[in-house]
């Protein structure tokens, strides 16, 4: 595709390499229903927005292999957040204050452009040291060819407190209200752990500080990544992905986590006021979630589905990441709530449906299968304390979903989905019986389970790369259980 805007010779040869790489025998082992890297590697979603009309998501991307390298943005467009198609990639590590990286951040529409807010890395040796900077910078585009403006970088570290890092300063979350724009990042403060700083600007180029919006105070891990900030349900919303988190009960995992800070906050002074705090998700593969307004007013959250210190792919992938399926949010009752977007239901193919099955003996159920699902599950009963649900299952391999309900504690397992490295395999989470039931919603994916407890008031994401041709799904009870099935095959 010939560029509109003049574009670097390193981003020509990003896009000529994703033209003469991407085969179809690589499409076919790809998910159909979450947006996925066209090859090499992928993580944190960027510049999720709307854009004339279409939903447009970034991601960090790396074509030349499948790990981590010199990030570059990838691009997918979609009409309805379900299927995706692959654009050419839009930003290249091309010049001086982003030759290291150009790491995540965000994007809107203003005035007919798309306008994207990144973090550019530098590298210096000075005095026999590798000196990191980052800072935000901006493009301008129109859908398929950006370009970095002239003035760049727009914000710098020079406007963070005193003591502020200006190493670990990234991430940006652009928003606009009337004529003002306003963008959150992810700092380090001078006791060395995150911050949220908000900064101001009338034309998208000069920008002052204005406020800090929460701070971790090395209260939940260490630096704060990919931040986002929105109102909803009357309620101030902080997203943000701590590094270096320790185990915290079954709210919070070691390692890189999610935050979900929920309270209230003035337009004028910006400064969270907390009413409650939890994690994002719960599962083995969540990250970096971001969030979009969709034109008819909902608010839709997307993630990396992967994980930093357990990343697995299969050796013969010649690519690496996918998106989780984007979800709604609201808030109620004190807790982010968070469902897949209704658009997947136009999905929907033949429907298997079961009503107060006794289950005791683990069992299959006719029609009950599938590796690309969504299945609903209810659990009743007073005379069972564990229920087990076996997916991805043959006559070697399986991932478990297990009720424990003396415990109350959700466990996700796949140490027998067929890895062979030694990994952290399971995840535990809270859950309890609402009106004498569980509920649990479970969206397959061909190597993705996002399981959704309750109506969504908490959500487990998890990948196994089991081989395809295990599709069996079966039950257990330790007891007897009364459980009904929903399930809609997921066609296109």
């Amino acid at each position: 595709m010939e560029s509109r805007i003049e574009i670097s010779e390193m981003l020509k040869r990003a896009r000529s390499y994703e033209q003469k790489n991407v085969t179809e025998e690589m499409e076919r082992q790809k998910p159909s229903f979450h947006a996925c890297v066209p090859v090499g590697w992928l993580n944190d979603p960027n510049g999720f927005s709307v854009y004339q009309g279409k939903y447009h998501l970034f991601y960090q991307y790396h074509p030349y292999d499948k790990v981590w390298g010199p990030m570059h943005w990838g691009h997918s467009v979609s009409e309805d957040m379900v299927t995706w198609e692959q654009l050419p990639a839009v930003l290249a590590p091309d010049m001086d204050y982003d030759r290291a990286g150009c790491f995540s951040g965000s994007a809107l529409e203003y005035k007919g452009k798309h306008i994207l807010l990144y973090t550019g890395v530098s590298e210096k040796e000075e005095n026999g040291e590798k000196n990191v900077r980052q800072v935000q910078c901006l493009a301008v585009g129109d859908g398929i060819d950006y370009q970095k403006i002239e003035g760049n970088p727009v914000i710098t570290a020079e406007l963070l407190p005193e003591g502020s890092s200006k190493e670990d300063f990234r991430d940006p979350k652009i928003w606009r209200e009337g004529d003002t724009f306003y963008a959150v990042a992810g700092s380090r403060s001078r006791d060395g752990s995150g911050q949220i700083p908000v900064f101001v600007s009338k034309d998208l180029k000069e920008w002052k500080f204005l406020s800090i919006l929460d701070q971790c105070r090395n209260e939940y891990g260490k630096m704060w990544e990919c931040p986002d900030f929105f109102f909803l349900d009357q309620k101030a919303v902080l997203l943000v992905s701590p590094q270096d988190m320790q185990a915290e009960g079954l709210e919070f995992h070691c390692g890189n986590g999610t935050l979900c800070v929920i309270g209230t906050c003035g337009k004028e002074e910006y400064v969270m006021r907390r009413e409650a705090v939890q994690s994002v998700d719960y599962g083995l593969d969540f990250y970096a979630p971001q969030t979009t307004v969709t034109p008819d007013g909902r608010r839709v959250m997307v993630a990396w589905l992967q994980s930093w210190d357990n990343h697995m792919v299969p050796e013969e992938f010649r690519w690496s990441g996918m998106m989780t399926i984007p979800r709604e949010l609201h808030v109620k009752n004190g807790r982010l709530i968070q469902n897949p977007v209704r658009e997947l239901e136009q999905y929907y193919g033949e429907k298997t449906e079961y009503k107060n099955v006794s289950v005791q003996e683990k069992c299959q159920l006719e029609g009950i299968c599938g590796r690309q699902i969504d299945m609903t599950v209810e659990v009743r009963g007073q005379e069972y304390d564990k229920f087990k649900i076996y997916l991805a299952m043959n006559e070697r391999f399986c991932s478990t979903v297990t009720y424990d309900r003396r415990e109350g504690i959700l466990t996700f397992d796949r140490k027998y989905s067929g890895d062979r490295r030694d990994r952290v395999h399971s995840r535990d989470m809270q859950a309890e019986e609402k009106e004498g039931k569980l509920k649990l919603r479970i969206l397959m994916d061909k190597y993705s389970v996002e399981i959704f407890l309750n109506d969504g008031e908490r959500a487990m994401t998890s990948l196994i790369y089991t081989e395809e041709t295990a599709s069996m799904i079966a039950f257990e009870a330790r007891g007897k259980a009364e459980v009904s099935i929903c399930k809609f095959n997921l066609i296109k």
